[in-house]
C-alpha cells in the first residue's frame, strides 16, 4: 500500500497547482480558511484545556512512541503529543477532557488530524518535508516562550515564528525544521486540513485520504494510543 500512496501522491502533486483552490504557495492567508478566525476567537478558551493537559507532560506520549515512522525527527522526550483525531480515529477520552477544544475542532470541514503538539525546551526537529500535498498544516498558537528569534520555524527560505492567539498555515510538503531554543514550552494546536481542490482531484485527494486510514501507518499509531491511553487512564484515576 505504500508504493501505491507513494505513488498516488506523487501525481498528485504535480496537479495541485492547477486545481488548488487557495493556491500553490508556501503559506496562506487566515481569510481563507474561515474556520481559523474562531480558533483565534476561542485560544485562551483551548489554552485553558491544555493548561490541564499540561499538568501531566511527562505521562503525554512522545510523537514516536505513537507514530514510530517519526522516529528519524523525534527520536527523544522532547516532543510529546496530545492526540485527539487522525484520519478517522477519535481519541475519545482525550477529547472528553477538552471538550470545548473538540467542539471547535468538529466545525472544522476537512479536519483529517488534530493534537496539541509540545516542544519542550532545547528541542531541534531536523529537516523534514510531508509527502502528501493534498493536505495543508495548521498551527495555532498557544504557549509561545520568548524570545521569539530563539523559537522558530524555517520552511524553504522563509522563517515563520508563532504567536499565541494567531494561526500559521502552510504547506508542509516544502523543506521546514524547527527551533525552541527557549526556555519554556512551545505548544501549539496541530491539524491537517484537506487542501480545498476542484474536481476531480478533488476526489482522488479523498480517496488518498481513505486510503491513508486504512494503512498499517495509522493503524499501528491507533493501537499505540490505546496502549497509552489505557496506562494514562489508570494514572489519573
Amino acid at each position: 500500500m505504500k508504493k501505491l500512496l507513494d505513488a498516488i501522491a506523487k501525481k498528485l502533486e504535480s496537479m495541485v497547482p492547477e486545481y488548488s483552490l487557495v493556491g500553490d504557495s508556501i503559506f496562506f492567508d487566515t481569510q481563507q480558511f474561515p474556520w481559523a478566525e474562531e480558533l483565534e476567537a476561542n485560544w485562551k478558551v483551548i489554552r485553558q484545556e491544555l493548561e490541564q493537559v499540561m499538568q501531566r507532560t511527562d505521562a503525554l506520549p512522545n510523537f514516536q512512541d505513537i507514530s514510530p515512522r517519526q522516529h528519524r525527527i523525534a527520536n527523544d522526550d522532547r516532543w510529546k503529543t496530545y492526540f485527539f483525531c487522525a484520519f478517522g480515529f477519535k481519541a475519545q477520552k482525550n477529547c472528553e477532557r477538552c471538550p470545548e477544544t473538540t467542539k471547535l475542532l468538529e466545525k472544522i470541514p476537512g479536519l483529517k488530524v488534530a493534537f496539541f503538539s509540545i516542544l519542550a525546551p532545547g528541542k531541534h526537529i531536523p529537516e523534514h518535508r510531508g509527502k502528501h500535498k493534498g493536505i495543508i498544516r495548521y498551527h495555532l498558537g498557544l504557549l509561545v516562550p520568548q524570545p521569539s528569534s530563539a523559537c522558530k520555524m524555517r520552511i524553504g527560505n522563509q522563517v515563520a515564528h508563532w504567536e499565541e492567539g494567531k494561526s500559521l498555515i502552510f504547506d508542509d510538503t516544502f523543506l521546514h525544521e524547527v527551533w525552541n531554543d527557549t526556555d519554556g514550552y512551545r505548544v501549539v494546536l496541530f491539524l491537517d486540513i484537506a487542501r480545498p481542490l476542484r474536481f476531480p482531484l478533488s476526489a482522488v485527494n479523498w480517496l488518498v485520504c481513505q486510503l491513508i486510514a486504512l494503512s498499517p501507518i495509522i493503524q499501528v499509531a491507533k493501537v499505540n494510543h490505546e496502549n497509552w491511553e489505557k496506562h494514562f487512564e489508570a494514572l489519573v484515576k
